[in-house]
């Protein structure tokens, strides 16, 4: 049997994908690269807007378009909170109401419609297994993705998947450990991935913390980097800052926090927790410890009562800090949610305008981040089949001529300039400049 896997989402999705490709292989299935060669589609969806959820019903009717033969399994955060308008589409053979593996791998060979339910309650949300058997690599991939946590108890007003994940469930520090190890054979990069992974381990007996998990894998697996998943700026414990700066290099010096907004009003409708002074100390702190560094946020625009000097105290805060790359979006209204129903809705045509302004910004502090990267050492990763590399500090950039040693792991170079590009030059390399 022949199963083409598309994912939809984060990397926790793409990791779930792994572990479904991965239990569909054990049962004797073959994973192809095109709808068009298989015999069963897995869609594994995602539900962060009502956006994601109108692509993934796209992407179903489009597979059976083109291969009328193929059954589609449609899984994943969409799966859960929408499995009934699946179950309508008549493109759909089964439904998996949530990312089990196994369950997954029981709907490609089955021959009546399968419907796994994980939503009739809270419970059953929170049931869904974390861990189980390890995963042993990220297909066609360089850097692997190693899931450390699922679910959420955070409640911010505007997100539906805490919903579709339910609450934060830690796997156990030596399962991370051990698959960790299995990854590190095959990828020389391990990025730690998960719904809500600063608050791993507060489940766990005896409790266990992000930071101590970091630095046990760092004793554990040597000669692999570690790259950190979205992490919250006041989760950034003393110990987590301590091993990103020290660390020489095996924890990549690259932090993605979550902002969403740049002033008090707002993050308080947002149901946030952190408070732009506290977010901006501890970004500051974190800059001045870690050089260079990659620094990365998220940012909604035109939330629901957003004014326009709301506005201006986040673009104030962008400009002050090292930010070298952001992901702005206008608000979209997502069903479920708390923000879905609040008053004071700002239009589009504002939250767009303000959305592109905050790129425009975004993307000038990221030029003139990589100029004064220009002519120093970096360690890299080859990707897209080495035709590019990413640095530690997450600078994707070219790859002009082979490196000396292709089948080494971390690689090191200079960041030169050329046509307004980054690229990697490799020791004893002639590079035009």
């Amino acid at each position: 049997m022949r199963v083409y896997y598309h994912t939809f989402g984060c990397k926790a999705n793409q990791y779930d994908t792994e572990r479904m490709r991965q239990e569909g292989e054990a049962h004797g299935t073959r994973t192809v690269g095109s709808w068009a060669d298989a015999d069963v589609c897995v869609v594994n969806t995602c539900t962060v807007t009502n956006q994601a959820d109108a692509e993934a019903r796209r992407f179903v009717r489009r597979v059976r378009r083109e291969n009328p033969e193929v059954r589609i399994v449609v899984a994943g955060c969409s799966a859960v909170l929408k499995a009934p308008e699946y179950r309508a589409m008549d493109e759909v053979a089964h439904v998996i109401e949530g990312h089990d593996p196994v369950g997954v791998a029981g709907a490609l060979h089955a021959t009546a419609p399968v419907q796994i339910e994980l939503r009739s309650s809270l419970d059953r949300i929170d049931g869904e297994p974390i861990g189980g058997e390890l995963l042993r690599r990220r297909n066609g991939a360089t850097r692997g993705w190693l899931k450390v946590q699922d679910g959420c108890d955070r409640k911010c007003s505007f997100c539906a998947t805490r919903l579709a994940r339910g609450s934060s469930r830690s796997r156990p520090p030596d399962e991370v450990v051990a698959e960790a190890r299995t990854l590190a054979a095959v990828h020389p990069e391990l990025v730690i991935t998960g719904i809500h992974i600063g608050h791993y381990g507060r489940d766990l007996e005896p409790r266990w913390t992000l930071s101590r998990l970091l630095a046990s894998l760092l004793e554990a697996v040597p000669d692999v980097r570690f790259r950190l998943g979205s992490v919250e700026a006041t989760e950034v414990d003393d110990l987590l800052l301590d091993l990103l700066s020290t660390s020489g290099g095996r924890v990549a010096p690259h932090l993605h926090m979550p902002l969403q907004s740049g002033a008090d009003a707002v993050l308080r409708r947002m149901r946030r927790w952190h408070t732009r002074e506290q977010y901006r100390r501890r970004a500051l702190e974190i800059a001045d410890r870690i050089d260079p560094l990659g620094l990365g946020a998220d940012i909604i625009t035109g939330f629901p009562g957003e004014t326009e000097r709301d506005h201006e105290r986040t673009r104030a805060l962008v400009e002050e800090l090292p930010f070298t790359y952001l992901h702005v979006f206008p608000f979209s209204p997502r069903s479920d949610t708390v923000a879905e129903s609040l008053p004071d809705p700002v239009p589009q045509r504002v939250a767009g305008e303000r959305s592109r302004e905050l790129r425009a910004l975004a993307q000038s502090k990221g030029r003139s981040y990589r100029l004064r990267r220009v002519g120093q050492r970096c360690e890299v990763v080859l990707e897209g089949e080495g035709s590019s590399a990413l640095t530690g500090d997450y600078l994707k950039v070219g790859v002009r001529t082979p490196p000396p040693d292709p089948a080494g792991g971390l690689l090191v170079g200079t960041l030169r300039e050329g046509g307004g590009h980054l690229y990697i030059a490799w020791p004893h390399s002639v590079h035009p400049n």
